[in-house]
This record gives C-alpha cells, structure tokens and sequence, in this order.
C-alpha cells in the first residue's frame, strides 16, 4: 500500500519538491489520480493566476441569448421592418450567456454609456466534463 504524505500548499507549488509517486518499474510516471467524478485530481488544477497565463490570449466567442422563437420559412419570409418577433422570455427573465456555445451563466441586460451590456447573477456548474 502506497504511504500517505501530508504536504503543505507552499510545499507542492515547489518546483524542486520531489513529485511523490515516482515512476513505476517500466520507468514511467503512474496514472494521475482521478477524484470519484473520472476528473483530474484538485492537485493537478491551477492554483493561481500564474498558472493560467497560457492561456489567457486565447479568443473565446461570447454570446447573450435574449431568448429564442421557432417559426416556418413562411413565416419569416413574411416579416418586414418593424415587425415584432415574440420571444420565449418574459421581461425582467434571466438572459443565458454562452461562451464559445456553451452556456455558462445567467444574467440581466444593462446600459453601459450609450452600449447594452450583461451583468451576470448566476454561474452555471458544468454538469458533465466534455
């Protein structure tokens, strides 16, 4: 059975700590330990701002969703400037917020100088790892 250690936050941020585990027999690094979800150990998260900044110059697309409507083709061929499309939201509703397509929060719309913009009021857990 493998000894349990105790490890202090300031002593696994230490690049020169020793990894605990060391390799196996075939002189290769074990399996990283998963949590009872199938994810990534909390020790193998970034732990700091630092740790991000690979990534930080990556564009992601951002989208505030209002709310939606279904309609035929004849439907929307028929409309014309100032027609009125109803949406499936009531006034004062949550708006949904994506990021790169996925939804991440909720939120309300906001008058930012003469722009709108999103405060957001609700993050949403990811229910799955994909």
């Amino acid at each position: 059975m493998a000894e349990e250690k105790d490890f202090e936050l300031n002593e696994l941020d230490d690049p020169e700590a020793p990894a605990a585990g060391g390799e196996d027999d075939a002189g290769e690094s074990p399996p990283k330990p998963m949590d009872s979800g199938g994810l990534p150990d909390v020790g193998d998260l970034p732990r700091s701002a630092k740790d991000l900044e690979a990534v930080y110059d990556i564009p992601v697309q951002v989208s505030a969703v209002l709310g939606k409507t279904t309609m035929q083709v004849s439907q929307l061929l028929k409309l014309g400037r100032g027609a009125v499309i109803e949406l499936d939201r009531k006034v004062g509703e949550a708006i949904d917020i994506y990021v790169n397509n996925r939804l991440v929060a909720r939120g309300e719309v906001v008058v930012v100088e003469d722009r709108l913009g999103v405060t957001m009021t609700e993050i949403i857990k990811s229910e799955s790892g994909s």
